[in-house]
């Protein structure tokens, strides 16, 4: 029988942003299924998303917690090629594999395979990376469809994967595995926030 989790884990949109404070969609599905979370955080769901994680839990639905963001307009990550360096880190905050390039030649991004997290933009040295408006006048699952989160998913469950793979060929300890992957998550939260709080600026600053 599929479990609470699972089921949650299904109706999530897997942008993957770790907006609701958990490393990933699979995490927040877990979280809420054993009472650790809220129905209500995950900005890119909005309203309809809580509406579908409440059906699933028996919970009444509430409003979005404004703490983990508001529910907006999907957005589109865009590099400026005649900025980029090269880099590579966007590559690795990258949660989809939505960014292609080498070290030190610019790098693009392949449209269909992005979620719109933002997690890229804080990695970027350079501020070469922008998050364009990508569905004007829809948000939550009304600019995102359960086609795309299927895609996402895959997407993400093949990215790490492959990380997976790596670590096990370097022969790393089952131990430092654990803190590995620890400091990972704490990496990438700390990315998010930082991209979260580059991106209020901006909008603070087009405003006047």
């Amino acid at each position: 029988m599929e479990t609470l989790a699972a089921r949650i884990h299904d109706a999530l949109p897997q942008t993957q942003c770790t907006r609701c404070g958990y490393p990933d969609c699979a995490g927040y599905a877990q979280a809420i299924a054993s009472g650790e979370a809220g129905i209500n955080q995950c900005p890119p769901g909005g309203a309809e998303g809580i509406a579908r994680l409440a059906m699933l839990t028996g919970q009444t639905p509430r409003p979005l917690d404004s703490q983990f963001g508001a529910e907006s307009e999907r957005a589109l990550a865009v590099i400026d090629e005649a900025w980029c360096i090269g880099c590579t880190r966007c590559l690795d905050a990258c949660p989809t594999d939505a960014i292609v390039g080498i070290h030190k030649r610019m790098h693009t991004v392949i449209e269909p395979h992005c979620t719109g997290c933002e997690l890229c933009i804080a990695a970027c040295p350079v501020d070469c990376i922008a998050m364009e408006t990508a569905t004007p006048g829809r948000t939550g699952w009304q600019a995102w469809s359960s086609a795309q989160a299927s895609h996402a998913r895959e997407r993400y469950e093949l990215r790490r994967a492959r990380q997976g793979r790596i670590e096990a060929q370097a022969g790393m300890p089952d131990a430092a595995l654990s803190v590995s992957t620890a400091d990972a998550h704490a990496h990438k939260r700390a990315t998010i926030e930082a991209a979260l709080a580059k991106a209020r600026t901006r909008r603070h600053a087009s405003k006047h």
